[in-house]
């Protein structure tokens, strides 16, 4: 008898060890998502409409809608806790604000860019950006938010504190990113500190709202403004420009991203929102953790 306790102790121990939680709810969250979207949604939605933007649009929303209710319900009865941070409480703020801040940094930038000659609009492209690639956007930001944050970010910080949790999810999440074309460095090092701000904004509001309209405000505004997103060049433009002089002014074929206002502008946010977490006693010491398995 006290053999098979301890045999079940040990199988608990396994199936609650934060490791094996991030993978398990990585590997759940995303293949039920791709499962549903070839088996189900796809082949569904193009059998009644005719029109491939128009599937493209309602299967990668309702692909979002799946893949964020796999998640909510999966950590409920895997967990065994209430889903706080996909709560309504102060989401619409934190959707309008995390969106308006994404968009107008960027926006602000190519302002810049334009003031001191190095940036000109040559034509205005069409809406198409908005209909499908808008929507696969919306998408990429929730699964890249859902397993990077919701996942990967919050257990590592109930498990080793927050420090560890920026630094190995802003390092894992730019990985990804480094098979992208037209990759560089100071873009790369900004990929770091943007994980590393989508991962403190979600310690400052506990809730993945702020990081996930953010994170769509940021990619959304790039090619609005005819810059490539992350190297690519996939999603079109609604504004055909030119750039002229440095590219670590105005970043190389990987886009704003990879210029020096974007990694400046990327770090002065992390610090703000560090400052405002650490004010809000929201920064969790490993100390504090040291020993926990599962929250509450």
């Amino acid at each position: 008898m006290e053999h098979l306790e301890h045999r079940d102790s040990m199988i608990m121990k396994l199936i609650y060890h934060p490791i094996f939680r991030i993978i398990l709810s990585m590997v759940i969250v995303v293949s039920a998502t791709g499962l549903i979207k070839s088996y189900i949604t796809k082949p569904f939605f193009s059998s009644i409409i005719q029109s491939e933007t128009l599937i493209k649009v309602f299967v990668t929303l309702l692909g979002t809608l799946v893949m964020t209710l796999t998640y909510y319900f999966f950590t409920k009865y895997y967990e065994k806790r209430e889903v706080t941070e996909l709560s309504f409480k102060s989401s619409f703020l934190e959707l309008f604000g995390g969106f308006s801040l994404g968009l107008g940094v960027i926006a602000l930038e190519f302002f810049l860019l334009f003031c001191i000659g190095n940036y000109k609009i040559l034509d205005f492209e069409g809406f198409d950006l908005l209909t499908a690639p808008f929507t696969f956007l919306i998408g990429a930001a929730m699964l890249e938010e859902l397993v990077f944050r919701g996942i990967l970010y919050r257990i590592l910080e109930q498990w080793k504190g927050t420090t560890v949790a920026l630094i190995v999810s802003g390092v894992l999440f730019e990985l990804p990113h480094l098979l992208n074309p037209n990759v560089a460095v100071i873009g790369s090092i900004g990929g770091i500190v943007f994980g590393l701000l989508m991962g403190i904004m979600f310690t400052y509001t506990k809730r993945i709202w702020l990081p996930f309209s953010f994170h769509l405000g940021w990619n959304l505004a790039q090619p609005i403004f005819g810059s490539n997103l992350t190297g690519l060049d996939q999603f079109g433009v609604l504004f055909k420009a030119e750039f002229s002089g440095s590219e670590i002014v105005t970043g190389s074929a990987m886009g704003i991203e990879d210029s020096i206002f974007s990694l400046i502008t990327l770090i002065v946010l992390f610090i703000v929102f560090y400052l405002k977490s650490k004010k809000k006693k929201h920064l969790v010491s490993y100390r504090n953790v040291k020993g926990k398995v599962l929250e509450d």
